[in-house]
Parts: C-alpha cells; structure tokens; sequence
C-alpha cells in the first residue's frame, strides 16, 4: 500500500546525465496527487527527459547516470534492486503518437493485465470494458473489439494506449505530449478524458502546447536549460508568474 499522504512524485536535487553531457540540474519539487501537472518549456529544456525518468525509462540510454533522488508515492525509483517491470505497471506512460499493438481491440487493453497476472481469464472481459469506459472509449469500440486496433482513427487509437495503460491498474500517468500528432477535436477529446481521469489517477503531462497546460492542469512547471524555473498553481503561473524568464516565455519573447 502507499503511503496517500505522500505526493505522487517528488525528486530531492534531482539531476540525469546522458554519457558527459548534463541534461537535468537539481531538480526539487513535489507533485499533487489526484491532480494534472503539466511541464512547459523549450525544446531541449529537459522536460521529457523529466517524465522518463520516473518510470526509470532513461535507463535505455548507453552511459545513463542519475543524481539525487526521485520518489513514486514516497518511494524511490532510483534503488539498484527496484523491481522496474512493477514500478512501470504502477507508472502508466502514454507517448506523443499512439502505439497500439498488432493486436485486437481487446487483446490490446488487456495485454497488461496478463502479462502481469492482475485478472483472471474470466475477470478480462469486464475489465477490458471497464478500461475502455474510463478512456471514453467504450461505446465507439465495443461492437468490434476482436477487430485490428491499427484500424481505429489516431484518436481513437490514443483513447486506446490510455485505456491499455489503465488496464494495469496504475497509480500514476504519464504523457508525453499526448495531443501533438492529433487534430482539435481528438485533441478536445483527450483534453477532457484527462480531467476526468484525475478523479481516479494523479497525471503528469509534457506538453509545448501553453493553451493545453493552461486549460487542462492544476499546477505547471517551467523548465529551462535543463532546470526547473518556477513551479505552481498554473492560474498563477500564466497570469503572475514570479520569474521573469518564465513570463518572457508564456509571452512568447523566447523558445
């Protein structure tokens, strides 16, 4: 069990370098539970490189090396024996363009439950609707559940990814600018699936998109250069932010 008074995700002096080259800088700051934090910043500023390293997925990467501490429900991810396979059920992640399996509908949704032993063969049906219930999902698909997922719409097909990432029963969700290769109503319909969610599941979004962070999140965090700039509420942030880089790049003066 967590601990629930802890926050979703907190790092402590956090840094990640890729082989000599530095790319986060002492990051601190704590993220609220059952709520939408969005990251905002530069291309290059680190906010990706933010969101991959809390389900450990920078580990990837040749010549990897973590500084600090970085906490999941008041446990670091960094330890040497983490369990990785389930700190990633726990740690949903949904990536900038949808990429549904070879797959069924079904067999998509729940691929996680399986592989991971959360449901019976008799507990995946209802599971699986209730996956797609949860990502808006349901009533478009649920005729055609044993057809390809590649054949479901670009939107469709990342309510899907949501979906397959809630058949694991997460705590937590990841998005790496989920809404960047859709168009504005599919953009609309994530949009408000993800307030909605954040009744159930704590979110953190990566996003380029101002508009998006500002409608859709409680709080924001600016990075810049690889650091975090200044971090709060987002009506704050977008309308009195206390840093003058951080309004210089809400204004558009830079990035």
């Amino acid at each position: 069990m967590s601990d629930q008074r802890s926050p979703a995700v907190e790092a402590r002096g956090f840094s990640f370098s890729y082989g000599p080259r530095q790319a986060l800088f002492d990051i601190s700051f704590a993220l609220d539970r059952r709520a939408v934090t969005a990251i905002i910043g530069p291309s290059g500023c680190g906010k990706s490189t933010f969101l991959r390293s809390i389900n450990r997925m920078n580990d990837l990467i040749d010549g990897h090396r973590y500084g600090g501490d970085l906490l999941v429900e008041g446990k670091s991810v960094l330890g040497a024996r983490l369990d990785l396979v389930s700190l990633r059920r726990r740690v949903g992640m949904v990536f900038q363009r949808p990429n549904p399996f070879p797959k069924s509908i079904f067999d998509n949704v729940a691929y996680g439950a399986k592989l991971n032993a959360l449901a019976s063969r008799q507990e995946l049906p209802a599971l699986v609707e209730n996956s797609l219930k949860q990502a808006a999902l349901w009533d478009e698909v649920k005729d055609r559940l044993d057809q390809p997922a590649t054949g479901l719409s670009g939107g469709q097909q990342q309510r899907l990814c949501i979906a397959r990432a809630l058949g694991n029963s997460p705590d937590l969700l990841l998005m790496d600018e989920p809404c960047s290769a859709l168009d504005p109503i599919a953009t609309q319909r994530i949009e408000e699936l993800l307030v909605e969610l954040k009744e159930r599941y704590s979110i953190v979004i990566v996003t380029h998109n101002m508009q998006q962070a500002a409608r859709i999140s409680d709080k924001t965090a600016f990075f810049d250069g690889g650091r975090l700039i200044e971090y709060g509420v987002t009506e704050q942030i977008f309308t009195a932010p206390a840093v003058e880089r951080t309004e210089a790049y809400i204004t558009g003066r830079f990035g």
